[in-house]
């Protein structure tokens, strides 16, 4: 009896603990939203698809990143471009403070 009161005393205090947050929150920085996004965009569009994207762009408004692919397109004299093309990127929001995903899509 003393063994399951413990036990559950236990469990409660771990349930209802604070986690540690760090102060800049869980994605501090532009290279670590980059991460997370091509993380989270492989296994959904490939990984031979997300790599033809790079760079990838992060911009942070109001603790939300927001990282976008680059699009290459033909410069009609055998090179490419990443202005004026016809086509869409992976983007995908992430919030700075816990690292959730809260918008991913990619266009066409």
């Amino acid at each position: 009896m003393l063994s399951s009161v413990l036990l559950l005393t236990t469990v409660a205090l771990c349930q209802s603990a604070v986690s540690y947050k760090p102060p800049s929150g869980f994605v501090p920085d532009s290279k670590t939203a980059v991460a997370i996004a091509e993380a989270v965009l492989i296994p959904v569009y490939g990984k031979e698809h997300i790599e033809s994207e790079r760079p990838f762009g992060a911009t942070l408004r109001q603790d939300v990143w927001t990282i976008a692919g680059t699009l290459y397109c033909p410069d009609g004299k055998g090179g490419v471009k990443t202005e004026d093309c016809a086509g869409g990127v992976a983007v995908v929001k992430i919030s700075k403070n816990d690292g959730r995903v809260l918008y991913m899509l990619h266009g066409k």
